[in-house]
């Protein structure tokens, strides 16, 4: 199958520019392109898929085994023709400083696909040789295909960087990027702008038009299309899931202000039975009628306190629906969501649900960052006793105090080697800073899904 990988050479090349630059390119040519994120990365994902008009999702060698990455690829792929792969970090950048476990490079090696490596470009010129070199030379299992340099000042620019490099290296140059404002996309604490608030609600076909634009203008796209993985993702509809016989509606918080969810939990969260019911806390007056249960994913709620605690009408549903005793699962801003309140940076601080016994503040650096393991200590609406689940953790916000309530998990921090109790329990609320992929258990989703139809049951049997 046609495709490649999209690796930096650090982070803040403009991996993400690039790849959305060629899958631009590739949509005005009207090839079907797949897109993948690898790592555990929501903010690329959502402006892969704006601009590919396919769900992108996520791989990781750390999270998931080697058959779940394998399943990840095939079910997407399936109706794609060319599938393009944004790598994370550095290249050889994963969970230590010794191994490739968990990195861009790991991914390549186990799916054979062929490397186009991003170089920032800008002040510098035969120096870029040496880094190219480098690459090439610190891995030589690797397919390095080619290289596409970023940021590159002009059209005579190029010509000296490719001088350099063909002079020096065996890799091919595809291409290169000038520094356009119009295709730039706006950083923050976490990363990127969300695809939500860059793109708004009509500006998506507008942005690929620039994209695509600038790639047609100094991108080889025919090389581009000459590279194959060399791993066969067969396109077999059998591997794509189908959905059970609905059993529940779960309501998933899904706006400006919570964008944060692995595609798979909600794929495997149908498959298991359950009707995936949008909504948003920002613009909703309540959440949607004939829920069974909740799911408040990740995102910015500190950046939008002010029309959260605004919307009174909702966050009375909110704890109408707490009240009920219908399971409620809340990852990281979710979680915030339902506490008491935040205190911003800016010393302000915005009243929230007030269902949690929680009072949060925002920090100037990220807290606990870096992969999990997760093993539950008792049963809970996610596994059982016993079981080991992974995900990650990346939030520039904490607890203020102490908390009281029960814990539910041990989680083991892969960089710090910290180990604490978390995954906290108040009621029917499960409520943690760990993004949990759920993939890392086949049983996860299940869980989910018959803790959701148990209350439902209970709510039909009532008098």
């Amino acid at each position: 199958m046609k495709g490649f990988l999209i690796a930096g050479t650090a982070s803040s090349v403009g991996k993400t520019t690039v790849t959305l630059a060629l899958i631009a390119m590739m949509m005005r040519r009207q090839i079907t392109v797949q897109p993948f994120k690898a790592g555990p990365d929501f903010l690329d994902t959502g402006h892969h898929t704006r601009i590919a008009g396919r769900t992108a999702r996520n791989i990781d060698t750390w999270m998931l085994s080697i058959d779940a990455n394998r399943d990840v690829l095939r079910q997407a792929s399936t109706g794609a023709e060319v599938i393009v792969v944004e790598g994370m970090m550095g290249l050889f950048d994963g969970k230590d400083g010794i191994t490739q476990s968990g990195s861009t490079a790991e991914i390549a090696k186990l799916f054979e696909l062929p490397i186009v490596l991003v170089l920032d470009a800008a002040k510098t010129s035969q120096s870029i040789a040496a880094t190219v070199l480098g690459f090439e030379l610190f891995d030589p299992d690797l397919r390095l295909a080619g290289v596409i340099l970023n940021r590159v000042a002009n059209q005579r620019h190029f010509e000296m960087l490719r001088s350099s490099i063909t002079s020096s290296c065996r890799t091919p140059v595809l291409g290169w990027l000038p520094q356009e404002p119009a295709i730039a996309i706006a950083e923050r604490h976490l990363g990127l702008r969300t695809s939500e608030e860059h793109y708004g609600d009509d500006s998506a076909g507008l942005q690929l038009e620039r994209f695509a634009s600038v790639a047609e203008d100094h991108v080889n796209l025919e090389a581009l299309l000459s590279l194959e993985c060399g791993v066969y993702f067969e396109q077999d509809l059998s591997l794509t899931p189908t959905s059970a016989e609905t059993r529940v509606r779960i309501g998933v918080a899904r706006d400006k202000a919570f964008s944060f969810y692995y595609e798979d939990n909600l794929d495997l969260l149908r498959a298991a039975g359950a009707e995936i019911v949008s909504f948003s806390p920002m613009q909703d007056a309540a959440v949607p009628e004939d829920l069974d249960a909740l799911y408040l994913g990740g995102g910015y709620p500190e950046l939008y306190a002010e029309e959260l605690s605004s919307n009174q009408g909702m966050l009375q549903s909110i704890r109408d629906f707490v009240s009920s005793g219908k399971p409620v699962y809340a990852e990281c801003g979710g979680m915030i969501y339902l506490s008491r309140s935040i205190a911003r940076t800016d010393g302000a601080s915005s009243q929230f649900a007030g269902v949690l016994p929680f009072t949060f503040e925002m920090t100037d650096k990220l807290v606990q960052f870096g992969y999990v393991t997760v093993r539950p200590t008792r049963d809970c609406l996610l596994g059982k006793t016993g079981t080991s689940l992974r995900g990650h953790s990346f939030h520039y916000s904490r607890i203020l105090g102490t908390p009281t309530s029960d814990t539910c998990y041990h989680v083991q921090y892969s960089l710090s080697k910290r180990e604490e109790d978390e995954g906290y329990l108040v009621g029917n609320i499960f409520a943690s800073y760990i993004h949990l992929h759920f993939r890392t258990s086949p049983h996860v989703a299940k869980y989910f899904v018959e803790a959701a139809s148990t209350a439902r049951n209970h709510e039909e049997a009532a008098p």
